[in-house]
């Protein structure tokens, strides 16, 4: 395999990355926190010392530029040792002890301690959009083996060259420790058949995924459908709506306005958490902040997108929603497929949005529709036809009205997390972050892919009734 060709994994190969992943998962499994710390840290510091070589090899595949990949290998190696502190306190580890109680049930009770087990190998799907953060070390990869699990990665065709010489930097990682390479596996190619493979094998014990909602729907119903099922957590699409109130926009139109802008055109529009739908109510400072928002959607700079597959699915989505009925085009620049793509604003009134379905649904890229409400009712109705979406912005929602109540209420509903300020772009790695909501923001809604609760999703409860004190010396820790 060269280090500058696409590669598309075979059967065999597949195979074999798997089988080294199973016969490494009992001693990993089995691993101390110091062992798994020394891990993570060493990844983490293993790319920093790389970071100008994968840097460049990323701009080059991405197009996101210097300063948006830097940023996010700073990002990559703080969840990495952000689950290495995790793991020193001993958090995957946990013990409930509820000591025996004398007598008959339900008051009396044998001893009872409960603890965690790793799952064993998960398949880990790369993310186009975070070449860094969402890929071959990223926030799955990083919880899955503080939680004890190794890691068999399906590399992202769209950054082929930088994930595996990220896979390479993780190897020598796992060399200089004296830890089994099937720790941290890697597939790659572009076909369906590499991802269906993988998600199929007998030893895959869970699955993560970014990506799109198509792909994603098939690979839960792959993993639902092996003589075993597994657990799929799917990071499928979103829209993230944000609700300005009048009260949220009035005196700041332009700095509200400029902030906005940034984030629907942060990245090309290509973050799982950009504004899609912007819910207004009419007022003075309304009118004034849209105009303001045209503006500043023309000032912005865009790039060209991760791949040509996405630039096709931006424009053909731009197209589709133009041609929706009621709907009035606020900013649209000709389609010019060689360049950067433009942002997109539209506008429908909110029965019309309710109404037609295909509204609904994500235009990957920067693209937004306002929909115009009457009332805080029509503002829960437009929430509740968005469904699952990971995040709802709610400015102007601080005197805490029946109106403010009912739309916070309605933004819970339907979100993971929601948001009083700022705008949705922007993830926090942090303990009571929520990266998840609803079908189609995510399969398992009560689930996060950021944040440390994310090892959770790869740790099984086991309830030990009157065991030994041999076993319970573990504390926690698997045999």
């Amino acid at each position: 395999m060269t280090t500058t060709s696409k590669h598309e994994s075979t059967s065999v190969e597949i195979d074999s990355v798997v089988e080294q992943s199973r016969t490494a998962a009992h001693a990993w499994a089995c691993s101390g926190p110091e062992t798994r710390a020394a891990l993570l840290r060493g990844l983490a510091s293993a790319i920093e010392h790389a970071q100008p070589e994968l840097v460049a090899l990323a701009d080059e595949e991405t197009f996101l530029g210097a300063a948006r990949l830097n940023g996010e290998v700073a990002r990559t190696a703080f969840q990495l040792r952000a689950f290495a502190d995790q793991v020193e306190s001993k958090v995957p580890y946990q013990v409930i002890d509820d000591p025996a109680v004398a007598g008959a049930p339900p008051v009396g009770h044998p001893s009872m301690v409960r603890v965690r087990v790793p799952l064993g190998p998960v398949a880990m799907f790369a993310a186009s959009n975070f070449p860094f953060a969402f890929s071959v070390l990223g926030g799955d990869t990083a919880s899955a083996l503080a939680a004890g699990c190794p890691v068999v990665v399906k590399a992202h065709p769209g950054h082929p060259r930088l994930s595996r010489r990220v896979h390479e930097i993780s190897q020598g990682v796992l060399v200089e420790l004296g830890l089994p390479l099937g720790i941290l596996g890697m597939v790659e190619g572009g076909s369906v058949d590499v991802g269906l493979a993988l998600i199929r094998h007998p030893s895959i014990a869970a699955a993560a995924f970014t990506g799109s909602k198509r792909g994603g729907i098939a690979l839960q119903a792959e993993a639902n459908a092996r003589p075993r099922p597994i657990p799929f957590y799917g990071e499928l699409g979103s829209i993230n709506p944000i609700v300005v109130l009048p009260e949220g926009i009035a005196g700041k139109e332009i700095e509200m306005a400029t902030m906005l802008a940034q984030s629907i055109t942060n990245g090309t529009g290509q973050f799982c958490t950009s504004p899609g739908v912007l819910i207004v109510m009419p007022s003075v400072s309304t009118g004034t902040f849209l105009d303001e928002l045209v503006g500043a959607l023309k000032a912005q700079k865009t790039h060209v997108m991760l791949t040509p597959g996405m630039r096709k699915a931006f424009d053909n989505g731009v197209q589709g929603i133009c041609a929706r009925a009621g709907l009035t085009t606020l900013l649209r620049d000709d389609v010019n497929a060689e360049s950067a793509p433009r942002p997109y604003l539209g506008r429908v009134s909110a029965k019309t949005f309710i109404q037609d379905w295909q509204l609904h649904e994500e235009i990957f890229g920067p693209a937004a529709l306002v929909v115009d409400v009457n009332n805080a009712e029509e503002v829960t109705h437009v929430l509740e036809a968005i469904g699952g979406s990971l995040t709802v912005t709610v400015w102007g929602a601080s005197n805490g009205t029946s109106e403010d109540v009912a739309i916070v209420r309605s933004a819970t509903q339907i979100a993971g997390r929601v948001l009083f300020s700022g705008v949705p772009t922007g993830v926090a790695v942090t303990a009571a972050q929520h990266h998840g909501g609803p079908f189609p923001a995510s399969t398992q809604p009560s689930t996060t892919s950021v944040g440390y609760a994310a090892l959770e999703r790869f740790l099984r409860p086991v309830a030990l009734q009157d065991a030994p004190a041999w076993l319970l010396s573990q504390e926690g820790r698997p045999i």
